[in-house]
């Protein structure tokens, strides 16, 4: 089956909303029609960018979707420092990324955080960019397999195949973001086929087949037509390589191949 594939570029705690807006633009002034026949745009950038990168979009009237780096389960309440599903709405947010190492390991977010923030941003019409990935002690323990697709079972526990498709589930091996390291495209290609296997038990393989899995560990311009080449990779969560126009745009048109 043939899935559009997927490019969205994690800012992480970067840009300023002035620098924001001049990525965002920059991004706008090398937009070209067949990106938006061969793969969907992302970017997410931190909460305070949000509102002023889609507005660039909206002005220039570019197919670039806005996406968050994380959400509270929570519609509203006494949750200090946190943003809910109606708040990002509101400001046109489409995606959400949620359970990415740097949550799990720096702020303690657990499975069972990520499955409530999934509900409640598929409840919400958000989709939810799912991130699951291994340590290098899990790595080397030969255990990956089965710790990353437990991590998958239970991000979508209690969620049907209606609302599943709706996701995407990132692949992003620990050992791989921000270090240079990448997992080798066979290495990234047998974990996600091992994701879709597991989506296939759950939902049927049907649905399975709909859904999109990203590999998100140090993708760059000169790994990346490898990469997506593999059969169940559809596209890739950016790190480092999508502060910067340049080498987002070749990611990007690497997709169109």
């Amino acid at each position: 089956m043939t899935r559009k594939r997927l490019m969205a570029g994690n800012w992480k705690m970067n840009k300023t909303i002035g620098e924001a807006v001049v990525l965002a633009q920059e991004i706008c002034n090398q937009y070209e029609e067949k990106w938006d026949d061969a793969c969907d745009v992302v970017v997410c950038p931190p909460f305070v960018d949000l509102k002023p990168a889609k507005t660039v979009f909206e002005f220039d009237r570019v197919p670039i979707g806005v996406g968050a780096q994380n959400v509270h389960w929570e519609e509203s309440g006494a949750f200090t420092g946190e943003i809910s599903v109606p708040m990002l709405k509101e400001i046109g947010c489409e995606w959400c990324i949620i359970g990415h190492s740097e949550r799990r390991g720096y702020f303690g977010e657990t499975n069972e955080e990520v499955n409530k923030k999934a509900k409640a941003l598929i409840a919400g019409q958000i989709k939810p960019i799912i991130c699951v990935g291994e340590s290098l002690a899990v790595r080397d323990e030969g255990t990956t397999l089965d710790f990353v697709t437990a991590q998958v079972i239970a991000a979508f526990a209690g969620i049907d195949a209606a609302q599943a498709v709706k996701c995407v589930v990132a692949y992003e091996p620990i050992w791989a973001i921000g270090t240079g390291r990448t997992a080798t495209p066979e290495q990234a290609q047998e974990v996600c086929a091992a994701i879709r296997a597991t989506l296939a038990e759950l939902f049927g393989q049907a649905t399975a087949d709909e859904m999109r899995v990203l590999y998100g560990g140090s993708m760059n311009p000169g790994n990346v037509d490898l990469l997506i080449a593999q059969p169940d990779i559809d596209g890739g969560l950016i790190g480092g390589a999508a502060l910067k126009k340049e080498s987002f745009v070749q990611l990007i048109e690497a997709c169109l191949k």
